[in-house]
């Protein structure tokens, strides 16, 4: 009886694990088959138009914010930083923060907005689509290039609000120029399968703004660089964007890149936001190696562009980690006139808009 007994035991045991391999088997073909495949180059739709005309000589002005898709403000913690969290307890907190942020857009009109981390068919949202409530608060054109696409992410697996289910996010830029072409370029993959089949995949948003009095363009790069990757992914990406940073300057355009580096701009004075503990997410210096000569970084440093969100925010900046990774990058013939973090105090998201006025160079 005893011999029949761990007979039966094991053929249970063989049963339950044969039952996970195949379980899990079929969750990789299921990854794999809907994976999120761009091209490296890909056009995207322009929605609306714009009603302005921009020439060499112009100002313009200019802003960028991570908008946290709507879901990542003052009380807001994230289980990737050492929270626990992946969305807010209801949507109605969504579309506050929609509004709130709406609000800047009423509140520092610009020419032209980056925005990053905006939902458009999201659990970790409520599945509302910001990029709509954006454009039509904003008026002009709108552009949208995804970044992270996947029918289901099945992590993280103890978040009280469960795992992070169906994602359809990415970069959107706003602006009152019009323009007729504007593309998706893929920045290098930071991971490898099947991880990669729940993950970002990065990109730039190029527009092109046509010039009323020469035959350049105006270009615009909207981009979110990787957070958490290994260094050598990070300098695969930026590597990249210097290519075609310089390549459309070596065309005679003028280059305004701007957004979400997650990582620390050069020059930045970091001495009012120290490293707080060695285990908080800690932004490394942007690698410029191939920075194209004459171009420059605009950013304030007085003001912390983003926050951590290991814990909702205190409002007391002395216990909270602090980073300043979000600004521009110009060519040599777009000249500076004035760069600006606002100071929002990260009410509607875990970051603070940064405003460049800036001017064509004759």
């Amino acid at each position: 009886m005893k011999r029949n007994a761990i007979a039966i035991a094991k053929r249970i045991f063989l049963c339950v694990f044969l039952t996970f391999l195949l379980i899990a088997a079929a969750m990789l073909v299921f990854f794999s088959i809907n994976e999120y495949r761009p091209d490296a180059i890909e056009p995207v739709e322009i929605a609306g138009s714009g009603t302005k005309e921009l020439a060499v000589g112009d100002s313009l002005r200019i802003a960028t914010l991570n908008t946290g898709y709507a879901a990542l403000d003052e009380t807001a913690d994230f289980f990737m930083d050492g929270g626990s969290s992946i969305r807010p307890q209801s949507e109605e907190v969504i579309h506050a923060n929609i509004a709130g942020i709406s609000q800047f857009l009423i509140d520092y009109p610009c020419d032209a907005v980056f925005l990053q981390e905006v939902d458009r068919h999201s659990k970790r949202s409520f599945y509302i689509d910001q990029a709509d409530a954006y454009a039509a608060q904003f008026g002009g054109l709108s552009t949208f290039a995804t970044n992270f696409k996947a029918l289901f992410v099945p992590f993280p697996l103890t978040s009280p609000d469960g795992m992070i289910g169906r994602v359809d996010a990415g970069l959107q830029t706003l602006s009152t120029f019009d323009s007729e072409n504007a593309q998706r370029y893929s920045l290098p993959d930071s991971y490898s399968w099947p991880v990669r089949t729940c993950q970002l995949k990065r990109c730039l948003l190029r527009q092109e703004i046509p010039l009323s009095n020469s035959d350049k363009k105006l270009v615009l790069f909207n981009l979110h660089l990787e957070a958490y990757a290994p260094e050598a992914k990070k300098a695969a990406q930026t590597a990249l964007l210097m290519e075609l940073l310089a390549a459309e300057y070596e065309q005679g355009n003028y280059v305004i890149a701007g957004g979400d580096f997650n990582q620390t701009l050069p020059g930045a004075d970091l001495s009012a936001y120290p490293l707080l503990n060695d285990s908080y997410f800690q932004a490394p210096l942007l690698n410029v190696d191939g920075l194209p000569e004459g171009f420059s970084f605009a950013f304030d440093d007085s003001v912390p562009t983003s926050r951590l969100l290991n814990e909702p925010y205190s409002h007391q900046p002395e216990t909270t980690q602090l980073y300043v990774i979000d600004g521009f990058l110009l060519s040599p013939n777009v000249q500076v006139d004035s760069v600006e973090t606002l100071d929002l105090d990260f009410r509607y998201t875990d970051h603070n808009p940064v405003l460049l006025e800036a001017t064509l160079l004759p």
